[in-house]
């Protein structure tokens, strides 16, 4: 897996009620957190727990693509499920400026031979500015599989929304030719 021409910086959102009033213990934010450092070589740049409330959740996201933040990668964790108040999703897309099905329906389908439950998660996938945001489902082994599922296309996905990838490498049509940048080579 290649890594990009900098490091990634990440944060991680954590969404739950329970969590955000001291009533429970989170602990799929800072797994996310530890896979990201061993899998991407990611530095954690922010980090929070909130309740579920879209107006909160939408105004993280927002604050947190700022370019001035310069944070490639946002995973939240929870409120993607099917319960009345899992409303991430719905803070998600309220704030997207572009949003990405691919890669959640990849992660789904990929976490589907460990387990037909995945496809309860309504995690979506989006980007706001050059921020790649990625919502997983809250329990500890549902956010570590469905981030373990994307880290190979995770790289790549954030050098082409930094504007690092030039050309893919694939063979041009005959009246383009490679243009300057990095150029990734697939074997597709």
């Amino acid at each position: 897996m290649s890594q990009p021409t900098r490091p990634i910086n990440a944060a991680v959102l954590t969404v739950s009620d329970r969590c955000s009033r001291g009533l429970a213990t989170d602990t799929s934010g800072p797994a996310l957190q530890a896979m990201l450092r061993q899998h991407l070589g990611a530095q954690i740049v922010a980090t929070a727990c909130l309740p579920d409330d879209i107006p909160a959740l939408s105004a993280c996201f927002v604050e947190w693509s700022e370019p001035s933040r310069a944070i490639d990668l946002i995973l939240s964790t929870g409120g993607t499920g099917l319960a009345p108040r899992d409303l991430t999703p719905e803070a998600a897309r309220a704030v997207f400026h572009r949003e990405h099905p691919g890669l959640m329906e990849l992660a789904r389908a990929r976490c589907a031979a460990i387990t037909p439950r995945t496809y309860l998660s309504r995690g979506v996938a989006g980007t706001i500015n050059r921020t790649l945001i990625l919502t997983l489902p809250g329990s500890l082994r549902g956010s570590t599989e469905n981030l373990q599922a994307l880290l190979d296309i995770l790289p790549h996905a954030i050098e082409t929304l930094r504007g690092e990838v030039q050309d893919d490498g694939r063979p041009p049509s005959p009246d383009l030719r490679s243009s300057t940048g990095k150029v990734i080579h697939h074997n597709d």
